[in-house]
């Protein structure tokens, strides 16, 4: 995880070590499993959030809204069978 971070960030050998250097003294020794915990349950809610609503929009479909050409003239209408104007 660390690795991947570090390609994202850019970071490698003394700049990450400079920047874990900073977090204990911003935050001390005895915080960073609390903030690792926390950081862990945050990326697990978002993951999940993210997931509901792929699934939402899975399950929908792409069928809202049809267009139909008749006598040249673009007709549009919802699923429900509204105009669009």
């Amino acid at each position: 995880m660390t690795v991947a971070i570090a390609s994202i960030l850019n970071l490698v050998g003394p700049d990450m070590m400079v920047a874990l250097l900073i977090v204990i003294l911003l935050f001390g020794a005895k915080r960073l499993p609390e903030l690792a915990r926390g950081m862990g349950r945050a990326v697990k809610e978002f993951n999940a959030a993210r997931d509901e609503i792929e699934k939402g929009l899975t399950q929908s479909g792409p069928t809202s809204a049809s267009t139909r050409v008749s006598n040249g003239k673009t007709e549009s209408s919802y699923a429900d069978g509204s105009q669009v104007l």
